[in-house]
């Protein structure tokens, strides 16, 4: 385990929001209440209250932003992106254990809206990414159709897809046959 596993839970549920975009994945899955309750159900995000449409149009905001910060092309402007999402939210560090897990941090204050949570929590694990040097390890997939975003949090660093069932497998395919053409020729 490279980060904590609230860290590892909240880049996860970034890479999740941000594949729930059409600028990802090609098409919305946040149109409507429903994409948002599912989001939230599908990431076990605690702690919020009753979701409105201001919760939906501020979670697709940060959905955006932080896909900013994927694309980011360096460490100052990634630097700058994180700092502008943290800025914006009160932030309420305070030890938690529930689910299951041991103690751990969370930046949100208890109750706090969906967007906040989001942008505590996830930009504060982002930035831990950053912190950590490890920047490179925000990617999107490297398979020529797809712009899906995945965090490397492999021991060597060689995650390039975004779904080793999906993108790694038919990129895995397409090399294999590849081969066996060039050697029938």
């Amino acid at each position: 385990m490279i980060f904590t596993h609230d860290t590892e839970h909240a880049l996860a549920v970034v890479v999740d929001l941000i594949n729930t975009g059409p600028a990802a994945s090609g098409a919305e899955e946040l149109a409507g209440m429903p994409g948002l309750h599912a989001f939230v159900d599908r990431n076990a995000i605690s702690d919020i209250g009753e979701l409105g449409g201001a919760d939906l149009a501020r979670v697709v905001d940060l959905r955006e932003r932080f896909h900013a910060v994927f694309r980011a092309g360096d460490v100052p402007a990634a630097v700058q992106k994180i700092n502008e999402i943290v800025g914006e939210v009160r932030t309420t560090p305070h030890l938690t254990d529930h689910d299951g897990y041991d103690w751990h941090v969370h930046y949100f204050a208890p109750g706090a809206p969906v967007g906040e949570h989001l942008a505590a929590d996830c930009g504060m694990a982002l930035a831990y990414v950053v912190a950590a040097g490890e920047l490179d390890r925000l990617r999107t997939c490297e398979a020529p159709d797809c712009s899906r975003v995945l965090v490397d949090l492999s021991r060597n660093r060689c995650r390039r897809y975004c779904d080793s069932r999906t993108c790694g497998n038919r990129m895995h395919v397409a090399a294999y046959r590849a081969r066996q053409r060039e050697a029938a020729l």
